[in-house]
C-alpha cells in the first residue's frame, strides 16, 4: 500500500485494526478531520530514515507505549524523543 492515496490507507487501517507507520505529515490532518479515535498512528518525524532507523524508530515505540494505548494514540517519534496525543484530536 506504499503508493495508496492516504484516505485508502487509513480506512485499511480502521477496517483491519492496524496501526498506521508513516513519515506522512497529512495522517495526523485526516485523524482530525474525520475525528478518529484509532487506528492509532506511528509518524516518524526529522528527516529521512534508512529502513534500519526506521525499524529502530518503531522498536522504541513499541517498548515505550503500551499496546492498548497504541491503538489509540498518535505517537511523534524522532531520533531524539517520542511523543504521543490521545485520540481523537
Amino acid at each position: 500500500m506504499s503508493r495508496a492515496a492516504d484516505e485508502l490507507i487509513l480506512a485499511a487501517g480502521i477496517a483491519q485494526e492496524r496501526v498506521i507507520v508513516t513519515a506522512d505529515l497529512d495522517f495526523p490532518r485526516l485523524f482530525s478531520q474525520l475525528g478518529a479515535a484509532g487506528p492509532g498512528l506511528v509518524l516518524l518525524r526529522g528527516g529521512n530514515y534508512s529502513e534500519a532507523e526506521s525499524l529502530e524508530c518503531v522498536r522504541r515505540v513499541l517498548f515505550a507505549v503500551r499496546h492498548e494505548e497504541l491503538s489509540r494514540s498518535i505517537v511523534v517519534v524522532d531520533r531524539e524523543r517520542i511523543r504521543r496525543r490521545w485520540l481523537p484530536i
